[in-house]
C-alpha cells in the first residue's frame, strides 16, 4: 500500500459549490475510483488550500491512474472541477494536484 498526500488552491469564492458537489459524488466517479486501487480517499480544506489523502492499493499507480483519466464520465467530472482550483506553480510537469513528499508516518 502507498499513501499519498497532494495539495492544490482552490479558488476565492467556490468553496461552498466544491464542498456541495462533493457532498454528492456521482456514483460512476466514485466507482472509478475505487477500480483504480484508491482507498481511504479525503480531501481537506484550509485557507484556500485542498489536501487530498488517499492509499493506494494496486500494483500500477501509472496505469491506474491513466485508467482514470480515461473514464468519460471521471473526465466530466474534472471539467466541473478543474476550473474551481489553481494548480500550484511548484508542481512537477505533469501533475495537476502536487505530490507531496512524506516525512513522517506512524502506524
Amino acid at each position: 500500500m502507498q499513501r499519498h498526500g497532494q495539495i492544490i488552491k482552490l479558488k476565492p469564492g467556490v468553496l461552498e459549490s466544491y464542498a456541495k458537489y462533493h457532498s454528492e459524488v456521482w456514483p460512476g466517479v466514485l466507482a472509478t475510483i475505487r477500480e483504480c486501487n484508491i482507498r481511504n480517499y479525503s480531501i481537506f480544506h484550509k485557507d484556500g488550500f485542498l489536501f487530498a489523502y488517499f492509499e493506494y492499493v494496486g500494483n500500477d499507480f501509472d496505469k491506474d491512474m491513466q485508467k482514470m483519466a480515461d473514464d468519460p464520465l471521471t473526465r466530466e467530472w474534472w471539467k466541473i472541477m478543474g476550473p474551481m482550483q489553481e494548480p500550484l506553480k511548484t508542481r512537477k510537469e505533469g501533475e495537476w494536484w502536487a505530490e507531496m513528499d512524506e516525512v513522517f508516518h506512524l502506524e
